[in-house]
């Protein structure tokens, strides 16, 4: 074997085992397939991509089929985008020629070896309500609960359970906002052209591995960068932004990040404030429920007590009732991160539940009863039962609470199993 073949074998091992390709099982599958081409010295043709990563038959005409092309496009691109990210630091990379269905390894760029790494490119967000004017003025808020009357109250809240925890902390606080991926459906022989909403899909690198996986799909379905936000997180930032954004360290600023953007290192470097829907949790979905007593339901408008067996269905997901009152649940909980740090997650089957919860966290009354039912001040999770009219919370109260399993989410998760929508 060449010295080349042995830099591309060894790269291909170190990326799989970083697991920079992700989960989609077609892209992993391409990535093997020209990876062992490569060691081998061979330069396939697109119609034994064809054949070999995606089942086509000798019938295979590439320029009916694009599925080739898209997916090792999308290839290319992932791997770019590792290199740009977590493995910007690697002297040698794999890349893959445009225009070819070979694999080289070649060396680091000189310009990329003393370039910042970018940051997340501008997206195009459709966001209910007031929430995109309160994500443009959280210093507003705080300025405002501070210039009328509430600092007492906002310094008891922030002497409560979780917040004194996370507030002394050493980390930067992030607050994390559960927001949606929305793709688009475009069929010009059936005449559709619509938004998609799909909860198993909640980012473009979801649905590239979805259409690997699916290559019939593609040129279906396509990445429109449009996201949105909850209508609930406007309200839910109103009550905890000026309890986070003050008390910690002097001088550290509140940072703001979509939890679609959330990566395992942002996880490890800072304390998380989570405020959204369950369904919108994404990477922290598995640890929150890894160490819970409840389970996700049938669909994300239902909890499970897995301790007492009782289900709390929310009526927030159902057809609109009018001015009826409609009950919503929230949920809590507080626990140490993977490097020490402290995540505090505020979540609501839908808008009521949401509020409830988050005014509830800023409550320091509601705090003290929580940190007395919980027992626990560092793991610790609660349920909110709230009433409501259409988005509007009309009051609410603890349902439950109490300290989090022994898992340890971090490293051994049990099986969880959660809805598709």
């Amino acid at each position: 074997m060449s010295d080349a073949a042995d830099d591309i074998a060894e790269l291909a091992q170190r990326l799989r085992a970083r697991q920079a390709l992700g989960r989609s099982d077609g892209l992993i599958r391409l990535f093997d397939y020209l990876a062992a081409c490569a060691v081998a010295g061979a330069r396939p043709k697109e119609f034994e991509v064809a054949a070999a990563v995606f089942g086509r038959s000798s019938a295979f005409d590439g320029s009916q089929d694009a599925s080739v092309r898209v997916a090792v496009h999308r290839l290319r691109r992932k791997l770019d985008d590792f290199y740009a990210g977590p493995g910007r630091d690697e002297p040698v990379r794999l890349t893959i020629p445009k225009g070819e269905y070979r694999m080289i390894a070649e060396p680091r760029p000189a310009a990329q070896a003393v370039a910042p790494a970018a940051g997340p490119s501008w997206r195009r967000y459709a966001i209910g309500g007031l929430a995109l004017l309160v994500l443009l003025n959280l210093a507003a808020w705080a300025a405002f609960w501070a210039t009328h009357g509430t600092e007492r109250i906002l310094s008891r809240a922030r002497a409560s359970t979780p917040w004194t925890q996370l507030l002394h902390a050493e980390p930067p606080t992030l607050l994390v906002l559960g927001d949606y991926y929305i793709f688009g459906e475009i069929d010009e022989a059936a005449g559709i052209d619509r938004l998609i909403r799909q909860y198993s899909i909640n980012s473009p690198s979801d649905l590239d591995d979805w259409l690997m996986d699916n290559p019939k799909a593609m040129g279906r379905y396509r990445d429109l960068d449009l996201y949105y936000l909850p209508v609930g997180a406007a309200f839910a930032l109103r009550s905890i932004v000026p309890v986070i954004s003050r008390g910690g360290a002097e001088g550290q600023a509140l940072h703001v990040v979509m939890a679609s953007d959330l990566t395992p290192e942002m996880l490890k470097r800072n304390n998380i404030v989570y405020l959204g829907y369950i369904s919108g949790l994404g990477v922290l979905r598995d640890p929150v429920f890894a160490g819970s007593r409840f389970a996700v339901g049938d669909t994300y408008d239902e909890l499970v007590d897995q301790v007492t067996h009782r289900r709390y269905l929310s009526q927030g997901g159902g057809p609109s009732q009018g001015d009826a009152n409609r009950r919503d649940y929230g949920y809590v909980t507080a626990f140490r991160g993977p490097a020490g740090n402290r995540i505090v997650v505020i979540a609501g089957a839908r808008d009521t539940g949401l509020q409830e919860a988050a005014e509830a966290m800023a409550n320091p009354d509601a705090l003290k009863a929580l940190a007395k039912a919980a027992g626990d001040q560092n793991s610790f999770e609660a349920l909110y039962e709230a009433e409501g009219i259409g988005r509007s919370s009309l009051g609410g109260h603890l349902v439950t609470a109490s300290p989090r399993t022994h898992v340890n989410p971090w490293t051994a998760q049990p099986n969880l199993s959660f809805p598709q929508g």
